[in-house]
C-alpha cells in the first residue's frame, strides 16, 4: 500500500515514516501543502495522511483542490485541532 505522509514537523515526519515503513508500507513524505499537491499531482497514492496546520497551504486547502479536481483518495487528517466545529469542518471538506 502506498501513502503519502503529509506532516511539517520534520522530527514527527520521520517518526511516523520509520513506523510505516515497518510496516511494509511505501512511504513518501512531504512539508508543506505546496508540496504535498505536487506529490498528489504526480502520483496515486492508497491513503494520504494530511496535516491540517502546514506552511505554503494549509491541509484544509490542499483537501479542498483534492476534491475539487476529483481526486477520491482516502484522506485522514492529522491535527492537533480538537475542536468539534475543525472535525466537522474537514469531514466536510472530504476527509475521513
Amino acid at each position: 500500500m502506498k501513502l503519502l505522509l503529509v506532516e511539517d514537523s520534520i522530527q514527527l515526519n520521520k517518526a511516523l515514516t520509520t513506523v510505516l515503513k515497518r510496516n511494509s508500507y511505501i512511504v513518501d513524505s512531504a512539508f508543506d501543502g505546496e508540496e504535498a499537491l505536487l506529490y498528489i499531482d504526480q502520483y496515486k497514492y492508497d491513503i494520504i495522511i494530511l496535516d491540517i496546520m502546514l506552511p505554503k497551504i494549509n491541509g484544509l486547502d490542499v483537501l479542498k483542490r483534492v476534491r475539487t479536481n476529483k481526486i477520491d483518495t482516502p484522506i485522514i487528517m492529522l491535527t492537533a485541532k480538537s475542536t468539534t466545529e475543525d472535525k466537522i469542518h474537514g469531514l466536510d471538506l472530504g476527509a475521513f
